[in-house]
């Protein structure tokens, strides 16, 4: 490394969508997995997408490009195959044997475990590491993506997990002792990241970005010393690349100073959900003017912190699908560049990996005028990069604005959207009516035990049954009109029957009626509210080939008529059992939603909440005597930073009871989260006062069968006992000994036997012999037939 680094092109990206504008990578991986492709196919797949991308984002003009965001199924996943961190019982076969088995699961081994990518609605497969794991470099994928690239003419900046990053987010594997922790395994992983860089360099690579999210999370002093050990060491390096540490999601708050004092070259900062230091963020109810938080940087020191590095200014957001305002990003960008002083670089970026957003607002010609004009997609925000880049360069020094200068400009919003309205109680007529209160749970129980007579154990599902292809076929021909909606109602009809037929001969005891009516848990009610909009090919990665098209809540949100009344009506009368009725709860709608940042989040999800409290009163009118109310971003959406967290659980729980307190006692209300560390959150869960809450458990190991409050809960819980998201089928042995785990904190009478997720994604095949297997543990374990 010389003395003088490269220069940084004035715009970039952090990442870049991998699935491909019309999901190819989706559907080779379904191909390789089902057997109807090789891995051969499956990597032509990957190196036509990865061609497709680096020629796109030079077309557009942008300065500097991304090479290693590109995965077949997860970044945490792919840096652990880079320093040879693979548990040795998924060794044995090839190595791409190897990468799907720690993914999905293979015969015989279960996956590692999966959780939310902090608060977005992407999941990572998190790494065990444990004192005695063997770290060796496994180049391959940065080395050869750099050469594919200049195979087409194009330089490329190699995209990396940060070593502080991957071992914070990694747990320890089984066997380690109960104190150790993945970072104390930091100078051991520093080693191979120190091969790796003297490989990239012997291969002319000027930078290398190194992504570390964790930093805007709260740390540690121990955590900082870690990442002043781990940049210094790195920084110090003879031969390397240029070093760019990659921080989004928040602010660095006290990781800046640590970060800044060692040699790395240029640091990423998010000026969308961070703030400019000194600055502070443009959110929704935050004053401009208010007192600096703890670990803010005041401007002035600024400067001093940021000599001489290159500073990557996250002004375009990645997390959502609304314009830059153009205006308040170069003001940001001005005030950061006069802040940095004239030793600084300062280049112009997203705020995090557009891997969040959908890929091409020009795939979707048939949204709304006026909610179109209001939209960016992953391509459109690159254009405003590269524009405000050009702004930026032709602006002359010192016209930027101070913290402490007259006519302080706020930092970037996170959208154009649209003009600010009013407070909620205000907004369009909408009144926000206090929510009535639900019986204590002993009187519900009794009224519902006389109601359901449900046995010890029950046994149920999460909701969504099988989608199949007939019926994503159907699906689409109906919204091309090459069908017509009776035929279409014929085949959901036979599709519930089938479904509700098979849990009766099986043996369950609250059923579900399959959802084949739904495209998705989100979209289905989006797509029934006033106030959404939704896309066509608008598709986000949320796990390996999963994806997803997220709503777009634009304006005030109404329930024109019931919604999901019709279905549940028909499947109750399929069956005497009771059929649950299945709706999404408000958090997650929001949460997994693009939404509308000019009224306070507090008051979108509320109005959810009311349209939603509509539809369980209707469905509790209609008959239906149990109502599952899911919340699985109830986590999710929980900010990063502790300070701000005891604020959005109130609000967050206020918005669930509002939506299901007006349920009567003898009808039961179910609950569902999934994937997000509710272990984190049993207070919340608890406050929640759901008669029945569901959890995923099986891939995090039953963690949360060891928080203490676990054992205070006293209303039916199910841990669920297999994990969904893998295609093997656990046996009846495997399940009894999670349920028996449940049952040594639990008493029997509030263990509910269930997955731990919904059915949609695996076959009807594996569906039929995994509820097989639950329901035989279930009734060995009531001592109703022998194991």
């Amino acid at each position: 490394m010389t003395a003088r680094p490269p220069t940084f092109p004035t715009s970039t990206v952090l990442g870049y969508p991998r699935i491909g504008p019309n999901r190819e990578l989706k559907r080779a991986l379904e191909s390789y997995w089902d057997g109807r492709s090789t891995y051969q196919d499956l990597q032509g797949t990957g190196r036509r997408l990865r061609e497709e991308t680096w020629r796109r984002l030079d077309g557009l003009g942008l300065g500097a490009l991304p090479s290693g965001t590109f995965s077949f199924y997860d970044q945490m996943l792919d840096t652990a195959v880079l320093l040879g961190a693979v548990p040795d019982r998924y060794r044995g076969g090839t190595d791409e044997e190897a990468y799907f088995a720690m993914a999905r699961g293979a015969e015989g081994v279960t996956p590692l475990r999966m959780t939310k990518w902090f608060d977005t609605n992407y999941h990572y497969i998190v790494p065990e590491i444990g004192p005695d794991t063997s770290f060796r470099l496994d180049a391959a994928k940065p080395l050869s993506e750099v050469r594919e690239a200049r195979e087409h003419g194009l330089e490329t900046r190699p995209v990396l997990i940060g070593p502080v990053t991957f071992l914070l987010l990694s747990q320890a594997a089984p066997s380690a002792p109960a104190e150790f922790a993945p970072l104390d395994r930091l100078a051991d992983v520093l080693g191979v990241y120190e091969e790796l860089l003297r490989e990239l360099a012997a291969e002319g690579v000027e930078w290398v970005q190194l992504d570390e999210p964790a930093l805007v999370t709260d740390r540690t002093s121990a955590e900082l010393d870690a990442v002043r050990a781990a940049y210094g060491r790195l920084g110090s390096l003879p031969e390397r690349p240029a070093l760019f540490v990659a921080s989004y999601f928040g602010d660095l708050g006290d990781a800046l100073p640590a970060l800044a004092a060692t040699p790395v070259e240029a640091i990423g900062l998010d000026l969308v959900a961070g703030g400019l230091p000194g600055l502070y963020a443009a959110t929704p109810g935050r004053p401009t003017d208010e007192a600096a938080r703890p670990g803010e940087i005041p401007g002035k020191l600024l400067g001093k912190l940021l000599a001489g590095k290159t500073v990557v200014a996250g002004v375009v957001s990645g997390r959502d699908v609304w314009r830059t305002d153009q205006e308040r990003a170069l003001a940001a960008l001005l005030a950061l560049r006069d802040q940095a002083g004239p030793a600084a670089h300062v280049v112009v970026s997203t705020s995090c990996s557009l891997l969040h957003v959908p890929y091409d607002l020009d795939l979707e010609p048939g949204l709304d005028p006026d909610v179109r004009r209001r939209l960016a997609f992953a391509d459109q925000k690159i254009a405003e990069v590269v524009e405000l880049a050009a702004l930026l360069a032709a602006a002359p020094a010192g016209q930027g604005t101070t913290p402490t200068g007259q006519g302080t400009t706020p930092a970037a919003t996170r959208t154009a959207g649209p003009a600010p309205r009013p407070a909620l109680e205000h907004a369009s007529g909408h009144t926000l009516q206090p929510a009535p209160v639900r019986s204590p749970y002993a009187v519900r129980a009794a009224a519902q035990a006389e109601h359901l007579r449900l046995p010890p154990l029950p046994v149920t599902t999460i909701g969504s049954f099988p989608q199949t292809g007939e019926l994503r076929e159907a699906r689409a021909r109906l919204a091309a009109g090459e069908l017509d909606e009776a035929a279409y109602d014929d085949l959901v009809r036979a599709e519930i029957a089938r479904a509700v037929a098979l849990q009766e001969g099986l043996g369950l005891d609250v059923l579900v009626h399959g959802e084949p009516e739904r495209n998705d848990m989100v979209q289905y009610f989006a797509e029934h509210l006033d106030g959404f909009a939704v896309t066509r090919n608008g598709w986000v990665q949320s796990y390996g080939s999963r994806c997803t098209r997220p709503p777009i809540l634009f304006g005030d949100v109404r329930r024109p008529e019931p919604i999901t009344v019709r279905w549940a009506r028909h499947a109750q009368s399929l069956t005497d059992k009771p059929v649950k009725g299945m709706l999404t709860g408000p958090v997650t709608i929001v949460a997994w939603s693009f939404v509308r940042d000019d009224i306070p989040l507090r008051d979108v999800v509320f109005q959810v909440a009311d349209a939603i409290g509509d539809e369980v009163r209707d469905l509790e009118a209609a008959g239906v005597r149990v109502i599952q109310v899911d919340e699985p971003a109830l986590r999710e959406l929980m900010p990063l930073r502790r300070e701000d967290q005891g604020a959005y659980l109130e609000w967050a729980v206020a918005a669930y009871r509002r939506a299901t307190s007006g349920a009567g006692d003898h009808t039961q209300i179910h609950t569902h989260l999934c994937y997000s560390d509710a272990d984190q959150i049993v207070g919340a869960i608890d406050a929640l006062d759901a008669d029945v809450t569901t959890i995923e458990s099986a891939r995090s190991g039953a963690r949360i069968l060891d928080e203490e409050a676990i054992g205070d809960f006293e209303r039916g819980l199910g841990p669920g006992v297999y994990d969904i998201h893998s295609p093997r089928v656990p046996s009846t042995w495997e399940i009894e000994v999670a349920l028996k785990a449940a049952l040594r904190v639990l008493p029997a009478d509030r263990v509910w036997v269930n997955p731990d997720c919904g059915l949609k994604t695996r076959t009807y095949e594996q569906v039929e012999a995994a509820l097989t297997n639950l329901v035989a543990a279930a009734r060995h374990l009531r001592g109703d037939q022998p194991s």
